[in-house]
């Protein structure tokens, strides 16, 4: 049986610790979670993938939608003219701008980019919508594709050309109002990421080096990846009013007095999806953290004879209806052509939660065999138990998340010797580390060492300690980190 299987349905051949990045796309293929597409730098999102993406939507619409955020629609070509209202934007994305020159033989005119973020696009439609103060606040999210030219180094989620993501573009009265806007969403992507994808994520402001080109400031979420890399989950912009001056997006109060609006963009992107596969996979694939599973439960059934079958099926059946009765995603599979020794593999390395096996003897004793993924801990689970797989299945989302934070904490480094960093930086890592707030130190950092400051935390104000650089006095203790 095992000679006939295909390359996808092979195991992990090489481990986590010894071999990151190998591991990771490993699983993303053999997870079947994404593949690569006949373009380089795309990739193909396939059931199961795209499954976790509608699931992290599904949370995110609710939320938005508790918070007045209605969902609307951008095209994906955006003139090149109307790129170049916010010069400075523009320029930060220039370099990975794809453009569309011809229809068919013809040459366009004026060149067409294929959309790498939408504010140009959004802002022009928003200058006419919006006329007096009862139009606002306008608040839109949009469920895009991205392009940008990732051509050299791409991974599947982390770094490809095209990207499934959320942008929200909001418009407010008053600058007061904007920020607090910045700041709630924001916490709508923490909680979401932590409580949904049990993923600990460190919240801030990005450098004025880092943030958001066009923006007053940028905030951010970021968190450290088991091989010591930081990776950007996603970013809350303060846009003031420089995008609404040069787009001319303005409104009447109730004086009839006009005025330029106050204005926000944020977004994350499914590489979401990539941290959740580097934070909790291991080496025999991918593990998923129960609200966000495709399956939280495989029933794996297990008989020898039509005798056997026929007293294991009706019960496999029977559990299957109670678990669906409690909202509990639950798949039987009932593949006879397979060994139930290939299944338990085959699911483990797709990351379900939770596997019960039964077979007769299972039946005797009126209990079924319970796998936990996350740990690979087995235990017996009576038939009158099996009402309460949603409170396991909450323990489990729990006990990742604590573990998560855990081993995040181990990756964490309070130092303040610039020599001592760099020797550590080699092998990755948060550094918190004291920082006199100039542009030239941060520049050198990154030019000596490969690492950039990933966030500013929230509350990290510091005058009490020397730059870890220059040894002048510290403004903050930012997070310097290499990152993907």
């Amino acid at each position: 049986m095992n000679a006939s299987l295909s390359k996808e349905d092979k195991g992990i051949t090489v481990s986590k610790k010894d071999d990151f990045s190998e591991w990771y796309t490993q699983v993303v293929l053999k997870a079947k979670l994404a593949d690569y597409a006949p373009v380089k730098g795309l990739i193909v999102l396939r059931p199961d993938g795209y499954s976790i993406w509608e699931s992290l939507r599904t949370t995110f619409d609710k939320k938005f939608a508790n918070n007045g955020i209605r969902n609307g629609f951008l095209p994906i070509l955006i003139p090149e003219s109307l790129l170049g209202k916010e010069q400075k934007h523009f320029a930060g994305f220039n370099p990975e701008v794809f453009w569309v020159t011809h229809s068919g033989t013809n040459e366009i005119g004026d060149r067409l980019a294929l959309r790498p973020t939408s504010e140009t696009l959004a802002y022009t439609m928003y200058a006419k919508w919006i006329q007096s103060w009862r139009d606002l606040p306008l608040k839109i999210n949009f469920w895009n594709t991205a392009l940008r030219a990732e051509i050299k180094g791409t991974k599947p989620f982390l770094r490809t050309s095209e990207f499934l993501w959320q942008e929200g573009h909001t418009v407010h009265a008053t600058q007061k109002e904007a920020e607090e806007e910045v700041m709630k969403i924001l916490e709508i992507y923490k909680k979401t990421v932590e409580e949904e994808l049990a993923i600990p994520v460190t919240t801030g402001k990005k450098s004025e080096k880092e943030k958001f080109v066009g923006a007053v400031y940028t905030t951010t979420m970021e968190s450290i990846m088991p091989d010591g890399k930081a990776l950007q989950m996603g970013t809350s912009h303060f846009l003031g009013q420089n995008f609404s001056k040069p787009f001319e997006v303005k409104f009447a109060d109730k004086d009839n007095v006009e005025h330029f609006a106050w204005q926000t963009s944020w977004g994350v992107s499914w590489r979401l999806i990539g941290a959740m596969i580097m934070i909790h996979g291991d080496d025999q694939g991918l593990v998923l953290p129960p609200k966000i599973a495709p399956i939280q439960v495989v029933i794996i059934p297990i008989y020898k004879n039509g005798e056997d079958k026929d007293k294991v099926l009706p019960k496999v059946e029977e559990i299957k209806k109670t678990l669906e009765s409690k909202d509990v995603r639950v798949h039987v599979d009932d593949r006879s052509e397979l060994s139930p020794g290939y299944k338990f593999n085959d699911w483990e390395l797709k990351g379900v939660p939770i596997r019960l096996e039964i077979g007769p003897k299972d039946i005797e004793k009126q209990s079924v065999v319970l796998a936990k993924r996350y740990n690979r801990e087995k235990s017996n689970l009576e038939f009158t138990e099996i009402e309460k797989m949603p409170t396991i299945l909450d323990e489990i989302q729990s006990d990742m998340l604590k573990i998560a934070k855990e081993q995040g904490k181990a990756n964490s480094i309070d130092i303040s010797d610039y020599t001592e960093f760099k020797s550590k930086i080699e092998k990755g890592g948060f550094f918190n580390a004291p920082w006199c707030g100039k542009l030239e130190c941060e520049e050198k950092i990154k030019e000596e060492t490969g690492a950039d400051i990933r966030v500013i935390p929230f509350n990290s104000e510091n005058t009490n300690e020397k730059c870890m650089y220059c040894h002048e006095q510290s403004v903050s203790v930012p997070i310097f980190a290499r990152g993907y």
